[in-house]
């Protein structure tokens, strides 16, 4: 009997090892997120000076060169979003020069999908004199509004 009983607590001993072992592969099989750095230069901006708008995307050590980009950007409080497809320019950056003849306070949403995810941070920006911020809890979807389609 004390054989029998040793015997099962090694079988169940090794087994548990076996499972964690198994577990700890399956977590470091999981790819990394893609993360997405989003930058604004100059902040703020002038009236009808360029604007440069980037998107470093990477995963992990890797540089993105394959996602699909858009940029939405409006003007706060405003019902208009401007949406734009952005092409890769070089080393996982997306970038886009745009100019704004309209002062006040503005947005950013970078919709990046690349590798199965999805990442949308967002940025506020001004030029010139800032306008009134939007309300935090303003919802942030594209749903319902009209959009302008533009391939940069």
């Amino acid at each position: 009997m004390k054989k029998l009983f040793v015997f099962l607590v090694t079988v169940l001993c090794l087994s548990m090892v076996i499972s964690c072992s198994n577990k700890k592969e399956q977590a470091d099989n999981l790819p990394q997120m893609v993360e997405v750095e989003l930058s604004i230069n100059p902040d703020p901006g002038k009236m009808n000076q360029p604007i440069t708008f980037e998107a470093k995307v990477t995963q992990g050590n890797d540089q993105v060169k394959d996602a699909e980009v858009i940029f939405e950007i409006w003007r706060a409080k405003d019902d208009k979003h401007e949406k734009v497809e952005i092409k890769h320019a070089e080393k996982g950056i997306y970038r886009l020069e745009r100019s704004f003849s309209q002062e006040g306070t503005y947005y950013i949403i970078s919709h990046v999908t690349a590798r199965d995810m999805h990442n949308m941070p967002k940025k506020e920006f001004t030029i010139g004199t800032p306008s009134a911020p939007e309300d935090p809890n303003t919802k942030n979807s594209m749903d319902g509004m009209k959009m302008e389609d533009e391939d940069q």
